[in-house]
């Protein structure tokens, strides 16, 4: 997600994918390499790194820096672009990072994972952990993601070894059945009214009650929970095997899926909504269940706004909202729509003349996990105010920042970044060498 949260509810997400701050897709590569010859065309070598998913996650870094420190998303200017990317962040960031994973693995002609590979999603999963909950004690207001990525990147495992139709049944089952079980298992633990958006902190690993109740913030109640924002995850990792994003044509299908994808989300919520009845229903339940936003101007908003966006199990009409933050099937199909949208312009812009002048928002990209952390620390101990000075200021910064680091660093392995080098060198030996001859060379690559 992207918002600011105040004690208990959600913060805004991290950035994943081929260099996302939340891990990235392989426990080695989060880079969006992929190791194939063929693909590649004249002039390419194997396993040089896909630029366009660099730009990508970068842009969504820059989004999740617009949620924390920017302006309000509003209509108007430049406020158009933040309601754009309002709540879609975490989202892209997810997607890619399923994305990235299959990349990593061979992309469309899928390797055999090296005998090993558990360990080393055990070590990057632990990392993330641990890193994420760290951040999250500096109260910062941001909903750290890197937790939540941990759980995801386990769960990703099994299913990277799936065939590419299994997997691709998996995703746009899961689209559905995450969003609707999220809300048909909310009254059980004590979240039909309200109670959703939290995140787990140290109190997680201090005591048996802390431990249980952080799996339930990561399942099911928390800011980006495994029910609701897993299946971004598993598109990503679907997307990696059925579009070869090297080939002539995949940024045209990326652009025309994507309009598609997302007018779909929109539309079909808008229909339902309105000449479906289901704002009525939505009016009525509010009634009922939340009569203390009767009388604000947008009843449904204040719902939600009181538990970070997401919505309450009060009224199966909740499920047809399009919201950003609501974890709605409508809303999930609307940002895997966004998602497409921005990889298809990343990848036909970078197949152009334009792909020299985007290499410092690329390297940006590539360095997703050490960019996200220090960008939670700065707003812990700067308290910048929001605004387009601060967040121009994060923006110009991470990007000189980055391109010095990695020119100062060009031949050693930090170049990575400094967390994603301090990853890879804590990953055990075979999983790195299973990165290495899939030339991948990404963010959190391990």
């Amino acid at each position: 997600m992207t918002h600011i949260s105040t004690a208990g509810t959600t913060g805004t997400a991290g950035t994943t994918g081929t260099g996302d701050p939340a891990g990235t897709g392989d426990p080695a590569d989060a880079s969006g390499t992929v190791g194939r010859e063929d693909a590649a065309g004249p002039g390419r070598r194997a396993g040089e790194r896909l630029i366009s998913v660099d730009v990508a996650r970068a842009i969504a870094v820059f989004a999740m820096f617009a949620a924390h420190i920017g302006p309000p998303a509003k209509p108007e200017g430049a406020g158009h672009l933040l309601v754009a990317f309002d709540g879609r962040a975490p989202a892209i960031f997810t997607l890619i990072a399923g994305l990235s994973l299959t990349l990593s693995r061979g992309g469309t002609r899928p390797r055999p994972q090296p005998a090993g590979a558990w360990r080393g999603t055990l070590v990057k999963c632990a990392v993330l952990a641990g890193l994420g909950l760290a951040l999250t004690e500096l109260r910062s207001g941001i909903a750290v993601i890197l937790t939540f990525f941990a759980l995801y990147f386990l769960a990703a495992e099994p299913l990277a070894r799936l065939g590419t139709r299994a997997l691709t049944a998996v995703a746009a089952v899961s689209v559905v059945a995450g969003p609707v079980l999220s809300y048909v298992l909310g009254p059980y633990f004590g979240y039909r009214v309200v109670g959703r958006g939290r995140y787990p902190g140290f109190e997680a690993v201090t005591s048996w009650s802390g431990f249980t109740d952080a799996l339930d913030t990561l399942l099911l109640s928390g800011a980006y929970p495994w029910l609701t924002y897993f299946p971004y995850v598993v598109v990503g990792m679907a997307l990696g095997r059925l579009a070869d994003l090297r080939r002539p044509g995949t940024a045209r299908r990326l652009l025309g899926w994507g309009a598609l994808v997302t007018l779909a989300g929109h539309g079909l919520s808008a229909l339902a909504l309105g000449p479906g009845g289901g704002r009525e229903a939505l009016l009525r339940a509010i009634g009922r269940s939340h009569a203390y936003a009767l009388n604000t101007p947008d009843p449904v908003q204040a719902v939600l706004g009181r538990q970070a966006g997401a919505i309450p199990s009060t009224s199966r009409a909740w499920l047809l909202v399009d919201g950003p933050y609501s974890q709605t099937p409508f809303e999930t199909v609307a940002n895997i729509g966004a998602s497409l949208l921005l990889l298809g312009l990343t990848v036909a812009v970078c197949r152009g003349k334009l792909k020299t002048l985007l290499r410092p928002l690329a390297v940006v990209g590539t360095m997703g996990l050490s960019v996200y952390a220090v960008h939670v620390v700065a707003r812990a101990e700067l308290h910048p105010h929001h605004g387009w000075p601060a967040l121009g200021a994060f923006c110009g910064v991470s990007l000189v920042a980055c391109a010095v680091w990695a020119f100062v660093f060009r031949t050693t392995p930090l170049r990575r970044g400094p967390l994603e080098w301090a990853l890879h060198a804590l990953m055990p030996k075979r999983s790195r060498a299973a990165v290495r001859s899939g030339g991948g060379s990404g963010a959190v690559e391990g």
